[in-house]
């Protein structure tokens, strides 16, 4: 449940190494969150996010517990939901930024390696957010909040595997926010451009870049004001308002 002023006091971290991830989850333990769920994939068998506890422990949360989570196996996905609100009781903000990038040639040439990471991207996104869904309906409160990308927004030929789960993703959590609707939860999708971190850093710099702590206060921004969709630079929006309209012709020929 939120503080005594309001704030955020719960936060579950779906994808607990995510960078982008992890700076959100800090912006709101800056901002007042006490209690943090890292969930990821060997998370409680080695010292996986040991090291993000510690700094978040730094920052002022009180308790920061670690959950195991794979994307791959959808029948845990409820498992871990119902764990994290066990350690730390209602669930106030639920991040989730899991997921692959990949390299767009490796990918075309191994159509396995290929729907690994689009199940990792997307397919594990509809267990994991069905899964918080039902439990923020339950508690009448709390936001999901998807970290997509405008990758997802019109998919270019240049990196059309990771394009087309992110826009999977992004239409599901729109569906998603709508099926929340009037229950007192709800989603808000964040759609960052390029944001330089370990998983990007084969890919080339784009323009309007973000760095991590400028999509973590934009979603703490997002979570004050009650936005349903956050784009990260804001000028995204309107670039991609024109980018949507090119010719096909001249889209499939623009860089990455």
């Amino acid at each position: 449940m939120k503080n005594a002023v309001g704030t955020v006091d719960t936060v579950l971290l779906l994808g607990g190494r995510s960078e982008i991830g992890l700076a959100v989850v800090a912006r709101l333990v800056r901002d007042g969150a006490r209690r943090v769920v890292l969930a990821a994939r060997g998370a409680e068998e080695t010292a996986g996010v040991g090291d993000a506890a510690g700094r978040l422990r730094a920052a002022g949360a009180d308790e920061v517990h670690a959950l195991d989570f794979d994307a791959a196996e959808p029948a845990t996905h409820a498992g871990v939901v119902d764990a994290a609100a066990d350690l730390v009781g209602d669930l106030d903000v639920v991040v989730d930024a899991f997921g692959v990038l990949g390299e767009q040639a490796v990918l075309e040439a191994d159509p396995v390696a290929a729907a690994e990471a689009a199940t990792a991207t997307f397919t594990g996104h509809v267990s994991a957010g069905l899964a918080v869904a039902a439990r923020l309906r339950r508690q009448g409160h709390g936001t999901l909040v998807v970290i997509s990308s405008v990758a997802g927004v019109r998919v270019r030929r240049a990196n059309f595997v990771y394009g087309a789960a992110k826009a999977g993703l992004d239409g599901f959590a729109q569906g998603l926010g709508d099926a929340l609707h009037g229950s007192g939860a709800r989603v808000m999708i964040v759609r960052p451009g390029y944001v330089p971190t370990r998983m990007s850093a084969h890919v080339s710099a784009a323009p309007f870049p973000a760095t991590t702590g400028e999509v973590a206060a934009a979603v703490a921004e997002g979570l004050r004001t009650g936005a349903g969709i956050v784009w990260v630079p804001r000028k995204l929006r309107v670039v991609f308002a024109g980018m949507r309209l090119l010719p096909r012709a001249v889209w499939r020929h623009l860089p990455r």
